[in-house]
């Protein structure tokens, strides 16, 4: 039976008999056909959210219930397209209507008549389990995508398709079990709001590698892990975040532009398709799938986004890949939250947010991790998240709320981005909670002395910090030669490591090996100045302009491929050094 609009609010309409409606169930509404999803029901009552526009909606007319949740189809066709927040193509949305997407165009996502080269890896008479692979697809030059047995499904093999091309709509395999027959398709429907099931989660241990210094040497992500990237209007979040999307090891990125300015977006759908993956020289988008929902489009479809482009995230990983997603940003989706509450009339929390801001925020988060999946392979969902404070406020409810339940912090900080000083990450405010679990990763991979190398340097920077609210006071000519060559060293730690420049090709993306060199060599002209400065040497003396100079300047000098180099850089150090130190002993 169908239900009647009696109320319409912008994207929350509210309808009269509708007692036989689900909650979370999707909906049909009026003669255009808007997808909604009902969000209170209330004995006969029932409040729905459209996920489009509802200008021209009457009173009076049809709620049509589907029977299921919103749910997303998962399958071939992902990698390198771009949806809106309710997985619907824009590419194939422009082919039929310009500029905008047209209401009641229907809940359309993945192409149904390409056909795809389905290679078979199961016979009749198999026994099948929940989250095997029974086939394989060529997604892409990247990317292999493994058909699994949905989740909660098993069963002998009673028919089975030989090698060959078919659409997404054609039955591949029939399970049976009991009396049961299950048909299985190359794709999965899942509902966006429930988690997929894993065999287990598993320790985290392994470094997400960025190729970003500040990161990777100093507040390192983990595959599985959770961070933000919280920063004022102009501080270079959507950069950063660019950055991470193109040079991280992840398998398979997912970019979520969740309520951004159409501009920002229009940068990112117009760049990534030209960029190239520095691992396989093929195009980045062969390995990304597009999220574009900006904010000029419907609110409730804002919402809906960030469980659209997780619940694709945990697809992939259950295939065994390492999956990283970008959300950019999390506050835009917080004040479509806000928007929707306000216009349900719910009695509103601090800033105007509701009640259960919180508990969003930590559901989504906690759909992170490094799991063993049930086709018992290891794969990760890896959540970075933006966070736009309105004026730079870290103590706004979303911003404290994210930092409750992420453990990588990198505040950007906007004295350093109008000082041109990228990325902007305060290396004073932020921090990351992975240091300790990869510890032993960066012994086997890198070097037993990473993180004490790490830590010493950070520990320089915080000492030049108290230093420099004394140099504000009194002058940097009042300290002692000791504490003034702390601030020489960390202006190379700050300019000549923490800084990166994006548009270089050797810097945009620095290797492991060549940051870990880069900071030992800062390290080692650290030592021989304090040890000329224990002879009594004037900093005048010690401090030599063209070694200082090269230090700054070896993250362009110094070749990725080709590190010898430094070793140059630290044959001129031990020269210098040793011949002022035998001028002074003599």
């Amino acid at each position: 039976m169908n239900g009647r609009i009696t109320m319409i609010n912008g994207p929350v309409l509210r309808g009269s008999g509708m007692s036989a409606f689900k909650m979370r169930e999707m909906v049909m509404v009026g003669e255009k056909r808007l997808i909604g999803e009902v969000i209170i029901l209330d004995g006969d009552t029932g409040t729905v959210q459209v996920y489009e526009e509802t200008e021209g909606l009457k009173l009076g007319e049809e709620i049509i219930p589907t029977g299921k949740p919103l749910s997303v189809k998962l399958g071939p066709g992902m990698i390198g397209n771009i949806f809106d927040g309710i997985q619907r193509p824009l590419l194939k949305i422009d082919q039929i209507s310009k500029d905008f997407i047209p209401e009641g165009i229907g809940l359309i996502s993945l192409d149904e008549e390409k056909l795809w080269e389905v290679e078979m890896r199961v016979e009749k008479g198999d026994y099948l389990k929940s989250g095997q692979i029974f086939g394989l697809v060529r997604e892409s030059g990247l990317i292999e995508h493994r058909l699994l047995v949905p989740p909660g499904v098993e069963g002998m093999v009673t028919q089975a398709k030989r090698d060959g091309k078919y659409k997404i709509e054609e039955i591949l395999l029939e399970l049976k079990n009991n009396e049961h027959v299950h048909k299985l398709k190359m794709y999965h429907e899942w509902p966006v709001r429930n988690p997929r099931p894993v065999r287990e989660r598993k320790e985290i241990e392994k470094l997400l590698v960025t190729g970003q210094r500040v990161l990777d040497m100093f507040f390192p992500l983990a595959k599985g892990g959770t961070c933000a990237i919280p920063g004022g209007f102009g501080t270079g979040k959507t950069m950063t975040q660019h950055q991470l999307a193109k040079w991280s090891d992840a398998d398979i990125i997912i970019y979520i532009g969740c309520g951004e300015r159409g501009n920002e977006m229009t940068e990112v759908l117009e760049d990534f398709p030209k960029l190239i993956d520095p691992k396989s020289n093929r195009p980045l988008m062969e390995r990304t799938v597009l999220i574009a929902n900006t904010s000029n489009m419907p609110v409730a479809a804002r919402e809906a986004s960030i469980y659209t482009g997780i619940t694709m995230a945990e697809y992939y990983r259950d295939m065994g890949y390492d999956v990283a997603i970008m959300a950019d940003s999390t506050s835009r989706w917080a004040e479509a939250l806000r928007e929707i509450s306000g216009r349900l009339e719910e009695m509103p929390a601090e800033e105007g947010y509701p009640a259960y801001l919180s508990s969003r925020i930590a559901e989504f988060y906690e759909r992170a991790g490094y799991v063993e999946t049930l086709c018992e392979k290891d794969g990760s969902v890896t959540i970075i998240g933006a966070v736009s404070p309105a004026g730079g406020d870290f103590s706004e409810p979303v911003t404290e709320n994210t930092k409750r339940y992420v453990n990588v912090f990198l505040a950007l900080d906007k004295e350093l981005a109008y000082a041109r000083h990228y990325p902007a990450i305060n290396w004073l405010d932020s921090y990351s909670g992975y240091l300790k679990v990869l510890e032993s990763w960066y012994e086997d991979n890198l070097s037993e002395e990473a993180i004490p190398l790490r830590n010493k340097m950070l520990e320089l920077l915080y000492r030049e910090n108290k230093l420099l609210e004394i140099v504000m006071l009194v002058g940097e000519d009042v300290l002692p030669d000791d504490q003034r060559i702390i601030l020489e060293i960390s202006k190379i730690i700050k300019a000549g490591f923490l800084q990166q420049n994006a548009f270089n090709k050797e810097d945009t993306f620095v290797p492991l090996e060549k940051q870990y060199r880069m900071l030992k060599i800062i390290d080692y002209l650290y030592e021989k100045c304090k040890s000329s400065l224990a002879l009594s040497i004037p900093i005048s003396q010690i401090k030599n302009r063209e070694i200082f100079d090269e230090l700054i300047k070896m993250k362009y000098t110094v070749s990725n491929k080709d590190l010898s180099k430094i070793d140059e850089i630290t044959s001129m150090i031990d020269v210098y050094y040793d011949e002022l130190n035998k001028k002074y002993l003599e």
